[in-house]
């Protein structure tokens, strides 16, 4: 089985985070779910932000994965 990924884009490149898709949920749901809840997190500080974020998707099924982020094509 493939797994589903989803990019968590960043202005900051070192928060850019990369996630799988539970298997239950659509590619629709899942951008829909990811969006709220980026929205619903309180911003106290950006790292413990991003941390929030990150812990609260993982309780829903989704997982981190470890990427290494390429140069820039243009």
């Amino acid at each position: 089985m493939t797994d589903r990924l989803m990019i968590l884009p960043s202005k900051d490149l070192g928060r850019v985070r990369l996630v799988t898709i539970p298997a239950d949920i659509s590619p629709q749901e899942a951008y829909r779910f990811v969006t709220g809840l980026v929205s619903e997190v309180p911003r106290a500080d950006e790292q413990s932000w991003v941390d929030a974020v990150m812990d609260s998707l993982e309780d829903q099924g989704f997982a981190r994965v470890d990427f290494l982020l390429g140069p820039a094509l243009d």
